[in-house]
């Protein structure tokens, strides 16, 4: 993504598999906040600054000395309810920081992708129209299968429900949706559908190799939660569900 690409716009963030799908759910789950950072020595230096625990990966793996890696299923509320986390994640949380500039950033994903549609389309009203941007993360620069494959269910989500209409997609967010369309139809469950695309996928694959694939159907747990998580001056990622 150029820079300054978002500016004045919605950033709707997608790293599916896996950090934005780890943040919707760390907050779903009762956590105070989540502040994403860029390198490991940062977040090192949030937790000696102060009580917060600490999420993240390199190379899909948990960073040593870290409290959790970067799978959604981490973080139940049993061990995240009521406390600050700080994440680095190795494509996440670089995309968050690329889209500064934006009049507003926001957490998207797969599990939540009716509730960040919805929100993405309310701030853009209230900005006076502006445009809303979908960042998809990808992996080491290039886009993924899954990254598109979120956005797309976002749009579907936007056109099902908030009044959106098709013309107003760019070539790339047509392309996103009938990906996500074709892909839904191929199987009786849209939940089993996304998850069985997500094998093929290059973050998919990555997480197969390293053990992790349970994690490829709860990031396809299609509208499991409602949380939007929204970027504030402070920093940290909060649910900004309640502001709608």
């Amino acid at each position: 993504m150029r820079p300054g690409a978002c500016a004045g716009g919605i950033a709707v963030v997608i790293d599916v598999l896996r950090a934005s799908t780890t943040i919707i759910t760390a907050l779903a789950h009762g956590a105070a906040g989540v502040r994403p950072v860029l390198t490991v020595e940062e977040a090192l230096a949030e937790a000696a600054a102060g009580d917060v625990m600490l999420g993240g990966e390199r190379g899909g793996r948990q960073i040593d000395g870290f409290d959790f890696g970067n799978s959604p299923l981490e973080y139940g509320r049993d061990r995240v309810g009521g406390r600050s986390v700080v994440i680095t994640t190795t494509n996440g949380t670089a995309a968050l920081h690329a889209s500064a500039g934006a009049a507003e950033v926001l957490i998207g994903a797969i599990v939540n992708r009716s509730a960040v549609a919805a929100a993405a389309h309310t701030l853009a009203i209230k900005h006076g129209g502006c445009d809303i941007h979908l960042v998809c993360a990808g992996t080491d620069g290039a886009v993924t299968e899954e990254d598109l494959l979120a956005a797309g269910a976002i749009l579907d989500a936007a056109v099902r429900h908030d009044g959106c209409t098709e013309d107003a997609f760019d070539e790339t967010g047509l392309q996103a949706l009938g990906l996500f369309r074709a892909t839904v139809a191929a199987r009786p469950a849209a939940t089993d559908a996304i998850a069985h695309a997500f094998t093929s996928s290059i973050g998919g694959r990555n997480l197969i190799e390293i053990g992790m694939e349970a994690d490829l159907p709860a990031s396809a747990a299609i509208d499991s939660y409602s949380v939007v998580p929204r970027l504030g001056s402070d920093g940290q990622l909060h649910d900004a569900t309640f502001a709608f």
